[in-house]
């Protein structure tokens, strides 16, 4: 499989282990509470970093509409890669001034530690859609080719974003972007894949049974190609001569039996024989994308923010409401790491709203509109704006907030206790962290019961006299605590591994 190289590859490969958590605060809650929506102001690889705890193989679907790196954007990433080089890339603004190669490679750069995170927040049978157009599309393959892996690969969608238009371009006027899709684990997608049918399609459907809905098409069609011969008995004894039919005879007897093949009366008072044709379980997504263009974006912001042009470069609604009903199911985590104008959010509502389903969506948008654009539009939505309807639901708004871990390695105090139990939690089994009553328990998991002994302005000791407060049975202790009295042959001997808080304690 070919690889990507360019400038910088080796010094973010693996900075997505290095990204340090940070916590999530909580700012308000609008419209319903208990949602599980999540609108989030920061910088989206942090952010990503910090839902891992919560979230890390849990999100169903994924759709993303990164920066296309056209060199007219002024995107800024200030990522902290330790790499002098790197610095110098992330910490400018990426515009045309600079060659074509260094602004390619400071794309990549970005680009490369989020799609890892995103990877790891999938669920195995979870898939991703991403926008982009030339500028970037060659370059976004191969690296979702090395993290997601080419054999995950579901298809590059065209969509056709503007009809019309394009008379000043120089050579050719380009009417199309692109949406990568890439499932986790291709080999997890058990059911295929398919959209709802338009109403008129489904019509001619107008029976039913206790399979499904039907309708029924003769089986005997003069002209046939290659038919198959037999006689064919009705049900008055009459004798069908030499009928043509798109079945064996075996097939034929086997759909009598099991009434999928049925005589019917025609209009001369003979039979006709007639087969029951079954709605399809829904309608194969086409790779070209023709139903929407930009411009119902645009209009549709318009009607959102009353004809105030609040947003340059939105997606249609339908767009990203195509490409979720792919994918996801009511009730499926959707997240969306470049949030711009809430599109996403509004597909999940709107879906949400015409099926009676709990989708959830997860926003994160790091750049200042995030609260005046992004939850606004959401707001909006939720409410119902100029003559639609609105979905209901709510969401809750979070800020960025500390990391949990300081420059020196040692542990942020100022974060709450639970958020490190949380991240503790988290480390030691990868799953999601569930105060227990019993102080100081994280938790038990395969038989390990995890203890975080720990105090904000107390020096911690793990002895004879913090052992006999534990009240869990387990074959094995991990225990969190600033120092230990128990010497390494007593450890080995109760089973318990000690564990040293990472923080200052000569200041206790």
């Amino acid at each position: 499989m070919p690889i990507l190289n360019w400038l910088g590859k080796e010094k973010v490969i693996n900075h997505h282990h290095d990204v340090p958590f940070h916590i999530l605060e909580h700012r308000y809650t609008y419209g319903a509470k208990d949602t599980g929506n999540k609108i989030i102001h920061g910088d989206n690889l942090l952010a990503l970093k910090s839902l891992l705890p919560e979230y890390e193989g849990c999100v169903k679907c994924i759709y993303i509409d990164p920066p296309y790196n056209t060199g007219n954007e002024g995107w800024v990433y200030n990522d902290n890669v330790n790499d002098p080089k790197i610095k110098k890339w992330l910490g400018e603004v990426v515009g045309r001034e600079g060659e074509d190669l260094s602004r390619h490679d400071k794309w990549l750069c970005m680009m490369y530690p989020r799609l890892r995170l995103l990877q790891r927040l999938l669920t195995d049978d979870g898939a991703i859609f991403i926008s982009i157009d030339e500028n970037e599309h060659s370059n976004m393959k191969l690296i979702c080719n090395e993290i997601f892996g080419a054999s995950n690969f579901v298809a590059t969608l065209i969509w056709q974003k503007r009809k019309g238009g394009g008379n000043d371009s120089s050579f050719i006027a380009v009417d199309h972007e692109y949406v990568l899709v890439f499932c986790k684990n291709i080999a997890q997608q058990l059911k295929k894949w398919r959209v709802p049918y338009d109403p008129d399609y489904t019509k001619r459907y107008k029976f039913e049974d206790e399979t499904g809905n039907y309708y029924y098409d003769t089986l005997s069609r003069p002209g046939l190609n290659n038919p198959i011969i037999f006689d064919v008995i009705c049900p008055d004894g009459s004798l069908i001569k030499d009928g043509s039919w798109q079945v064996s005879k075996k097939t034929f007897d086997e759909g009598l039996e099991s009434g999928e093949i049925a005589f019917i009366k025609n209009k001369s008072g003979g039979y006709s024989v007639v087969r029951k044709v079954r709605l399809p379980e829904g309608k194969v997504f086409r790779s070209i994308i023709t139903v929407v263009s930009n411009k119902d974006a645009a209009d549709e912001m318009a009607s959102i923010f009353q004809n105030k042009k609040e947003f340059s470069t939105p997606k249609p609604e339908l767009l990203v409401n195509h490409l979720l009903q792919l994918a996801s199911t009511p009730d499926s985590i959707i997240l969306d790491s470049f949030a711009g104008s809430g599109t996403t959010a509004h597909a999940v509502l709107n879906m949400n709203k015409a099926d009676g389903g709990n989708r959830k969506f997860i926003l994160v948008e790091m750049e200042d509109y995030a609260e005046t654009i992004t939850a606004e539009r959401v707001r909006r939505v939720i409410d119902g704006y100029a003559d639609v309807g609105g979905t209901g639901g709510g969401f809750d708004y979070y800020e960025l907030g500390d990391p949990l871990m300081l420059t020196d390695g040692n542990l942020n105090e100022d974060v709450p206790a639970e958020k490190i139990c949380e991240y503790i939690w988290y480390t030691e089994t990868r799953t999601e962290y569930v105060p227990q009553k019993e102080a100081y328990l994280l938790g038990t998991r395969s038989g390990t019961a995890y203890y975080f002994y720990y105090e904000k302005d107390m020096a911690t000791v793990l002895g004879h006299k913090f052992l006999q407060s534990i009240k869990s049975k387990a074959s094995g202790y991990i225990i969190y605590a600033d120092m230990t009295t128990l010497g390494e042959d007593e450890l080995e001997k109760m089973n318990i591994r000690f564990k040293k808080i990472p923080r200052d304690i000569t200041r206790f």
